[in-house]
């Protein structure tokens, strides 16, 4: 009886002595940033300030991330976004 409960151990300790918990992956994308038009019509935003579709906005350009820009409900420019 004590053999089996010994090789029974073994057999345990052989199968998670390699267990290793998996972390969480390092993010190795990096933030990307959009340009808007703070026009009150404005709805779009850019990948460029250099974009046409910028050059008749007659407010402030402001850089904000992609993330912020779609919870703005701002939508991708025609133009640059084919």
């Amino acid at each position: 009886m004590p053999t089996k409960l010994l090789l029974s151990l073994v057999l345990i300790l052989t199968l998670f002595a390699g267990y290793c918990p998996r972390q969480a992956p390092v993010s190795t994308q990096q933030t990307e940033y959009v340009y808007l038009c703070e026009g009150p019509y404005s709805k779009v935003y850019h990948r460029s300030t250099e974009c046409r579709g910028l050059a008749h906005c007659s407010t402030k350009i402001d850089k904000v991330t992609l993330a912020e820009a779609v919870k703005m409900g701002r939508r991708p420019c025609k133009i640059e976004y084919r």
